[in-house]
């Protein structure tokens, strides 16, 4: 796994096996994209399919441009097709290779395995995707106001788990953000606080990933070294020299790739 950008300016990461390269969202130009994949070392003509986890525009904003010069299948929801035309004009949306899926069904593409499940977040069919390929399994799960058993049940076993730490409380409430998105933030169809994923690093987590990546960080109403002194303090228990190298995701760069 490449986590590209992870951030309120644009989510991208790449999903990799020998033989099929999957890029998880779309909230980057295509330019951009193609800056940071040549910089990871990836190449954009080896990919294999684009994944949309919902219609907000830091997750595909750069679809349209990318699907049109890839000339790769794109996978989302019927649903957030549908909302994601009602926004921005069918013409703009128009995609050449659409496949649909529902959340809950697992597909194969290539020989990876995608199980995209429901989040709680304000978008119209918001997902998040667990992938298995070859004994392994990753889970890139951002976007959510809190973390439902269904979450919990889906990031079981994973290899390597990529999580939304996305504000600190304290921050938020003093911060510049107006009262409402405070509390749309903080909703149960907001985003996860650094305390929440605690909470479930302490209580519900198994402890079984080799990596574990903080991601969707704030730029306004968190920082890197408190979202990590959070999880490391939760996480301590669970941590043994093998298991839970504990990596943050940027908005700036790609973050080193994981390998498995």
């Amino acid at each position: 796994m490449t986590v590209l950008a992870s951030g309120s300016k644009g989510n991208c990461a790449i999903v990799a096996s020998s033989r099929t390269r999957l890029l998880v969202d779309a909230g980057l130009s295509c330019r951009e994209t193609f800056k940071r994949m040549a910089a990871a070392g990836e190449d954009p003509q080896a990919l294999s399919a684009i994944l949309i986890s919902h219609e907000h525009s830091d997750h595909l904003a750069g679809l349209p441009v990318l699907a049109r010069k890839l000339k790769i299948p794109v996978y989302m929801t019927g649903a957030t097709h549908d909302i994601w035309g009602r926004q921005c004009g069918k013409k703009q949306t128009h995609l050449e290779r659409l496949e649909l899926f529902s959340s809950g069904h697992s597909f194969h593409i290539g020989d990876i395995q995608v199980t995209p499940f429901t989040t709680p977040h304000d978008a119209v069919d918001p997902v998040a995707f667990a992938f298995r390929v070859d004994g392994v399994k990753l889970a890139i799960v951002t976007d959510l106001g809190y973390m439902p058993s269904s979450v919990r049940d889906h990031i079981r076993d994973c290899d390597v788990l990529m999580m939304e730490s996305n504000h600190d409380l304290e921050m938020l409430r003093v911060g510049r953000y107006p009262w409402p998105v405070k509390q749309r933030v903080m909703s149960r169809v907001g985003h996860l606080s650094n305390a929440a994923l605690a909470e479930f690093f302490a209580s519900d987590y198994d402890g079984s990933a080799a990596f574990v990546v903080l991601a969707h960080l704030s730029e306004e109403n968190n920082h890197p070294e408190i979202a990590r002194d959070t999880a490391e303090r939760a996480l301590a228990p669970r941590r043994s020299l093998l298991h839970n190298r504990l990596m943050l995701a940027s908005q700036w760069q790609a973050l080193e790739a994981i390998r498995l």
